[in-house]
């Protein structure tokens, strides 16, 4: 919900300033509507219902993996997709995928989202409202801001939210930020005191290579933005984790493995290899024989390597696909 109107409502009303921490407590408890606020008053409730909107986002698609795997597809108010995954584990962990913007200003060319048109930032409480609403479904305990757009050029809304997220059950210390390399972002998430971890989408181990696929490259190449990352390790003293994804033939071969492993320090960084989701770019997706021999070749060289696990496939997880498949 929009909480700067439902602060506004309240005060229109005449409404105690504790009004506003009762909705809220409701909201993240997983209910579904002001009916079930019980501690508000009756006529309260009618009023809100009129004048807030319980959310900001209008469900348009969702879809369940056979994996468990669900991925919503959300219109904002004025019509702009918004895309958000929860992943669940045998482990315990729920964790929950979020978009930053709609759409995505970086084209990057492997990724769906990249494809399509930037519409704008997400406020702080379109984006909590993503998690809000996987909260009605489950418990959620993790949070990564790896859905649609560049969470570091909308900094401020993704720190607001980053200071809700523990109402709903997710720590700052089980909250990701990943960016392509927006090194202003970075030097500005190395001040920020709450504990979120860092993580750098960096899928080739050279700045040519990096910049035919990611044209961010131009504006912060590698060694600029490995800096960053390691002034914010020397800030901060989590690991940073590099994000991968494994394109056949590309950026997939043991040379370029060793290259990779040359570039990070072993204290700082930790490697995750993502097996690529075809999204209608015209790469495809390393073998898993390739992948395995990439992180071996990692772990030879010194760099703890994960190959993170394939979800949603059948339901076209993929950052933006199913923004983009609704749109065709």
């Amino acid at each position: 919900m929009d909480l700067s109107l439902l602060a506004d409502t309240l005060a229109a009303h005449g409404q105690p300033a504790y009004r506003a921490h009762q909705v809220w407590a409701w909201a993240t408890r997983g209910v579904d509507g002001y009916e079930a606020m019980t501690d508000l008053p009756a006529d309260l409730r009618s009023v809100l219902a009129a004048e807030v909107p319980f959310s900001t986002l209008t469900l348009e698609n969702e879809a369940t993996s056979n994996d468990g795997t669900i991925k919503a597809l959300f219109l904002t108010h004025d019509g702009r997709p918004v895309e958000a995954v929860l992943m669940s584990y045998k482990d315990g962990r729920r964790s929950l995928c979020v978009s930053s913007q709609s759409g995505c200003p970086l084209t990057c060319t492997f990724c769906a989202t990249g494809s399509m048109t930037f519409a704008r930032n997400l406020t702080a409480s379109e984006i909590l409202d993503q998690a809000l609403h996987f909260r009605r479904l489950s418990e959620l305990n993790h949070c990564v801001f790896m859905g649609m757009g560049e969470p570091m050029m909308n900094l401020d809304a993704v720190l607001a939210a980053c200071e809700r997220l523990p109402d709903i059950g997710i720590t700052n210390r089980r909250t990701t930020i990943s960016t392509v390399g927006w090194v202003p972002g970075i030097e500005r998430l190395t001040q920020v005191k709450m504990p979120m971890r860092l993580a750098f989408s960096l899928h080739a181990p050279d700045d040519d290579l990096r910049s035919q696929i990611m044209a961010v490259n131009d504006r912060y190449p590698l060694y600029e933005v490995l800096q960053a990352c390691r002034n914010f390790y020397a800030r901060k003293r989590r690991m940073i984790f590099i994000e991968y994804v494994m394109l056949a033939d590309v950026n997939d071969s043991p040379e370029q493995a060793v290259a990779l492993a040359r570039l990070l320090d072993p204290a700082v960084f930790k490697v995750n290899l993502i097996p690529y989701n075809p999204s209608g770019s015209p790469y495809q997706g390393s073998s898993r024989e390739t992948i395995d021999t990439f992180a071996q070749t990692l772990a030879d060289n010194g760099i703890r390597a994960t190959v993170r696990l394939t979800r949603g496939q059948d339901i076209a997880a993929a950052c933006g696909q199913l923004a983009a498949n609704a749109a065709s």
